[in-house]
């Protein structure tokens, strides 16, 4: 049975006390063929945390969150197969923590995720497959800002990731240290099946650093594209 959940959450400013301007959200789910989708829109919103996160445990989900705003927080844990997550972000100073589980018995199969990001300073970490192997990801980041900060561990089968990064308004000089520069991490573990691994990484801007790790059995594939100055870039691919 389809279930469906829709969530809005909307912050209102006026004569309400800094001190308690949130909206949090805690859930834990159980269950195949979730839809669950999550609007908030203001500051200090929270969707989980490291000690009550949202887990959702079930197959065939899909999770969908758009945050309007700044200072929100997303502490999330799937547990199951084919899962589809599609996040919208604008804002600044946002943290992202998502876990795609393996420890459930199942290996987080077929899992699409479309991540687009619009602010500054956020921090987003995607953690598919937890040292088993998670198989057919579609991961595609739009990030479009400063001093924001990707991380992906993957552990899994032919995975495809795909980054597309936008800092072209940026005056970020320097990749080392910057203070306006992006960073993004990929470290993409596990044999890559017949169809191996791809990371395309699409990049307008300058004073970003990129680190990418491949490694696996079966090809592992780095599509890059950088416009801009003063990129500092390493790749390390092996067998």
């Amino acid at each position: 049975m389809l279930k469906r959940i829709t969530i809005l959450s909307y912050l209102f400013t006026m004569m309400v006390s800094p001190a308690v301007l949130a909206n949090d959200i805690y859930i834990t789910q159980v269950g195949d063929t979730l839809d669950l989708d999550i609007i908030q829109d203001g500051q200090d919103n929270q969707i989980g945390d490291s000690t009550t996160g949202v887990t959702l445990d079930g197959d065939t989900m899909t999770f969908s969150i758009t945050q309007t705003g700044n200072f929100n927080d997303i502490a999330a844990v799937i547990k199951g197969n084919t899962y589809t997550g599609l996040w919208d972000f604008l804002g600044d100073t946002n943290t992202v923590d998502l876990t795609c589980d393996a420890t459930s018995g199942v290996n987080c199969e077929t899992v699409t995720l479309n991540i687009d990001t619009d602010g500054d300073n956020n921090d987003l970490k995607f953690y598919i497959g937890e040292n088993t192997d998670s198989e057919n990801l579609i991961a595609n980041f739009t990030i479009t800002g400063d001093n924001s900060i990707l991380t992906n561990n993957i552990d899994g089968k032919d995975a495809n990731v795909t980054v597309t990064m936008n800092n072209s308004s940026s005056l970020a000089a320097t990749s080392e240290n910057s203070d306006e520069g992006n960073a993004v991490t990929i470290d993409l573990d596990g044999n890559g099946d017949v169809n191996g691994h791809t990371v395309t990484l699409t990049i307008v801007g300058g004073g970003s650093t990129y680190d990418i790790t491949q490694s696996g059995v079966y090809d592992n594939t780095v599509v890059a594209s950088f416009t801009g100055d003063s990129h500092d870039v390493d790749i390390v691919q092996r067998d």
